[in-house]
């Protein structure tokens, strides 16, 4: 009896609560979103979520009905329900086809409903992560308990950039499915659309091709890995890797695409090519040669195989190797052709990316089948020799109905023709792929590589491989360079940042270095220029770390010291 009675006065106190929500005074303080919007109202009002909370959605939202009321139930403890749009709700997702782009939305909150609009399911998603940014648990009316509730608003948004990207190296270290998830995750919060899954390297081949299983079973595993910076003080001596099979690559693809971001997977070519020569020598200009490795930091394993005439090893250090994809070898292109194959299966990405960067081309000058080959088209120098690579290659993915991506230095020798290029070595290839009229991702390394440092003071920071990149230098990021006409600011599609993982072993570590860092990047991408402030950023972003917090993410702690 006393239980009921306890729970009616709840009741009866969250009722009488909701009818007052209707003149609740909000302030500025209750909108703090990132990245933020065009235009958002600050409105009396709160909507209250409850039991009597229910979700309803338009035909073909109920993924997003679904994720919505999976957020609703963990941010307030309540199980939230999606009901079909026949049953009467008051968190409404609605198609409105009259917007123009199709990640713009419109989220409207009044103190007894929930309205978001958006011209497809990628606007409603967005949308729902800014809802998800609204809500706050405080004491309300005469309640002392603490109440989940949304501040009321009328908010209209759209992306500046069609492209706002984040890349992943899982070849230099490995990262568990369950944790590439967890960083889709992280992207979704942030209104990110592209993840950039780098798969191959010198130090590991992590994709299981089926026509060439010897990329897995020897080019996923190294026998040992530096210690320390490069070139390192010794070799751990641990045979080290991973690789994704194919389902698992199907089960990233699928959870990334419930999250609206579309994975573009990293094949590099024809450089950082050491893990797949390892499995397969003839891909090398000289396949008896010994693989070129930092003197004295080999592994004990790698010194045997050796010995025991297997002179290629996936590589150990870091760095740029001279062992590349032969390109005088018709069996190379044949070999890459078959793995693309594959891959193209996998991903529904309309990019490929295929690298194209930090290529030696000391082997192909001293290869009588790369000579041969230059003559024969008629090739002035070794750049063009990599230009008529990487056209060769985009040939053939473009025959698959893709295109290509690839890093900056496929401007050298003559860039390819429907290439797009992704700039990461400043603005310039960026500006001079843009006035050739091709597509442009801008990833400078001044602003956008993320395993750089994140502190003046590297005495309490984890090692890193060197540079120094503080969150405000992320935030004052802008893909389109003032340097560039504005006719040719069309072919600017956006930009990304990087994590490249030398030095990063572990998923907190991981975590430590993307975060708050993507947090400034989303809104350079996302955020008209005139919106953005850094000090209102600064702000907005000590109420976003709140959201690290819920989720348990490990981040840069020290970037908030002085509020501590």
């Amino acid at each position: 009896m006393k239980n009921l009675l306890l729970t009616l006065a709840c009741f009866f106190t969250l009722a009488s609560c909701n009818n007052k929500m209707k003149d609740y005074v909000n302030s500025d303080q209750d909108y703090t979103i990132i990245p933020k919007p065009i235009d958002i109202q600050v409105k009396n009002g709160r909507f209250i979520i409850d039991q009597n909370t229910k979700v309803t959605a338009d035909k073909d939202l109920e993924v997003e009905a679904q994720y919505l009321a999976e957020i609703l139930s963990l941010s307030t403890g309540k199980e939230i329900q999606f009901t079909d749009k026949n049953t009467k709700g008051n968190i409404n997702l609605i198609i409105d086809s009259s917007l123009e782009s199709d990640e713009a939305y419109i989220l409207s909150v009044d103190y007894n409903k929930v309205k978001i609009s958006g011209k497809t399911a990628k606007g409603i998603f967005y949308g729902i992560q800014s809802l998800r940014q609204l809500i706050q648990k405080k004491a309300l009316c005469e309640s002392e308990s603490e109440i989940a509730s949304i501040p009321a608003t009328l908010i209209t948004d759209a992306p500046r950039y069609a492209y706002r990207g984040m890349h992943l190296d899982v070849a230099r270290h490995f990262f568990s499915v369950d944790f590439i998830k967890r960083y889709i995750d992280i992207l979704a919060m942030h209104k990110m659309n592209s993840f950039h899954w780098h798969l191959t390297e010198d130090q590991g081949w992590r994709i299981e091709i089926k026509k060439y299983p010897k990329l897995t079973e020897v080019g996923a595993l190294r026998n040992g890995t530096i210690v320390g910076n490069y070139p390192g003080s010794e070799n751990d001596n641990l045979k080290y890797g991973g690789y994704y099979t194919q389902e698992e690559v199907k089960e990233v693809i699928a959870y990334a695409a419930k999250n609206h971001i579309t994975v573009i997977p990293e094949i590099e070519l024809p450089g950082h090519s050491s893990a797949a020569i390892a499995a397969y020598p003839f891909l090398s200009c000289f396949p008896k040669e010994n693989s070129i490795v930092p003197k004295g930091m080999i592994s004990e394993g790698s010194k045997k195989a050796q010995r025991n005439g297997k002179p290629k090893i996936v590589q150990e250090s870091w760095g740029v190797y001279d062992d590349v994809y032969c390109a005088g070898k018709e069996e190379t292109f044949e070999v890459l052709e078959n793995i693309l194959s594959e891959v193209i299966e996998l991903f529904p990405s309309k990019y490929i990316h295929i690298g194209g960067d930090e290529c030696p081309k000391g082997n192909w000058k001293r290869c009588p089948l790369c000579q041969k080959r230059k003559k024969e088209h008629g090739l002035k120098d070794e750049h063009e020799l990599q230009s008529y690579f990487i056209q060769r290659i985009e040939k053939f993915v473009n025959s698959k109905g893709k295109n290509i991506i690839g890093w900056d230095e496929i401007l050298e020798g003559g860039l390819a023709p429907n290439a797009t290029v992704m700039s990461w070595r400043g603005n310039k290839g960026g500006i001079e792929a843009a006035n050739a009229e091709h597509n442009v991702i801008m990833s400078p390394n001044s602003h956008c590589y993320f395993d750089h440092y994140q502190a003046k003071d590297r005495t309490n920071e984890p090692i890193a491989i060197g540079g120094f990149l503080p969150v405000e230098k992320v935030y004052s990021f802008d893909p389109t360079p003032d340097e560039l006409e504005a006719s040719k600011h069309k072919y600017i599609l956006g930009g990304q940042a990087n994590l490249w993982t030398e030095y990063i072993g572990t998923e907190e570590y991981a975590e430590y270095m993307l975060l708050p860092r993507l947090t400034a990047l989303s809104e350079s991408l996302w955020s008209q220029k005139k919106m953005k402030n850094w000090d209102d950023f600064k702000v907005r972003l000590s109420t976003f770390r709140k959201k690290y917090d819920e989720l348990g993410l490990n981040y840069a702690k020290h970037v908030f010291k002085n509020e501590e």
